[in-house]
């Protein structure tokens, strides 16, 4: 039970209709049909897909609605943000998309190096078809907030610089093709053949297969917490952390936070907003030690609480109650008054936040499948 009980539990979050008997969950407007309808039709002239994927939840962030589109394209999986991912598990997922046949790279879509190297799998993947055609289109999917503008500009970037005439254009025309009635914009990436990525603005929103995997999106951010709620996205992440265990390996942190209790005498006040000293801060005390404190009290607050326990965490209402107990250890560590209305929200804000930006450390959500056999 333990966490897929804390999972189930509550079932109607808001507009996204989780229930428990699980099954698809559309929780997108109407319109958002049309879009992935113009979306299908790009994909028929795309030479190649590179499907953008977070790399903290490699199959839970596939789109479900174009994935046996995509299955009969030239795919490359880009999987994004690996800065924020274990890199050992990272590798495994990898492992296994090779042995599932299907061409995958982890990426920083900030990073130019990062970019030219996928650009380059792009470029060998189009060679075997270079002789038919003088003009491939490449087209870049994937479901929200896991990159793909990121990635699109920092193909810009590198096109631009490699074809300075589309600068001025800000866009490369591709065409007329054959089929379609007008031309589509892209960026020009290479040259004999021409080499070009459509650039696709919109957003593709997917239908949710399970409550798990909703649960996963919201949490690397690619559905809008407010349609889940932050609080119950932070009881899912304390879920996850406490059923893995992950807090035991902060045990080396109680011993720096004492280091750091002892050596602190004035305490300043603290902006709640921005995580930021309010008033000025001593001059030995820089913003970025002042976050790496806010983390190790966070952390060994974790540690505290868990190492602790005595119930079950395979049981529903000890992963609960621990979980509460949490709550109340991270609004201390947080320094969130405890008299302030919303305080639960904001300690569930800021909680999200330092996992979101990396500072608990790098994550995989999504377990790892069995290796599917090499024919």
């Amino acid at each position: 039970m333990g966490l897929k009980g804390v999972v189930k539990k509550g079932m109607e979050l808001g507009e996204m209709a989780f229930n428990k008997d699980g099954g698809v969950i559309n929780w997108f407007p109407g319109h958002m049909a049309a879009a992935t309808r113009a979306i299908r039709q790009r994909l028929k002239l795309s030479d190649l897909v590179i499907e953008v994927r977070d790399a903290r939840i490699p199959l839970s962030s596939a789109h479900e609605e174009l994935q046996s589109h995509l299955s009969a394209k030239r795919r490359v999986i880009a999987l994004n943000k690996k800065d924020l991912a274990n890199p050992n598990i990272l590798n495994k997922w990898v492992r296994y998309f090779e042995s599932c046949k299907q061409d995958c790279l982890p990426i920083n879509a900030h990073s130019r190096s990062s970019v030219r190297k996928l650009l380059e799998l792009v470029e060998f993947k189009l060679k075997e078809v270079i002789s038919r055609e003088p003009t491939l289109l490449v087209m870049v999917v994937g479901v929200p907030n896991v990159g793909k503008s990121a990635l699109i500009n920092s193909i810009h970037q590198i096109a631009s610089s490699r074809f300075p005439v589309q600068e001025k254009k800000k866009r490369a025309t591709v065409g007329p093709l054959p089929g379609v009635t007008q031309d589509i914009a892209g960026y020009k990436i290479a040259h004999q053949p021409s080499i070009y990525v459509l650039d696709t603005p919109g957003i593709l929103v997917p239908s949710i297969p399970n409550l798990e995997t909703g649960l996963k999106l919201a949490l690397a951010g690619s559905v809008k917490d407010s349609v889940v709620g932050e609080e119950r996205i932070a009881q899912y992440l304390l879920a996850v952390l406490n059923t893995r265990a992950t807090p035991l390996h902060w045990k080396h942190l109680n011993k720096k936070m004492e280091e750091i209790n002892s050596a602190s005498d004035g305490k300043p006040e603290y902006d709640l907003k921005d995580l930021r000293p309010r008033r000025r801060k001593p001059a030995n005390v820089s913003d970025v030690q002042y976050v790496e404190d806010i983390v190790t009290a966070v952390q060994r607050a974790l540690y505290g609480t868990l190492s602790e326990f005595n119930g079950n965490l395979e049981d529903e209402n000890d992963l609960e109650c621990l979980i509460e107990e949490q709550f109340e250890e991270l609004q201390k560590a947080l320094k969130i008054p405890h008299k302030a209305s919303e305080a639960r929200l904001m300690v569930s804000k800021k909680f999200l936040t330092l996992f979101r930006t990396g500072k608990l450390g790098s994550f995989v959500l999504d377990d790892v499948p069995e290796a599917k056999p090499v024919s």
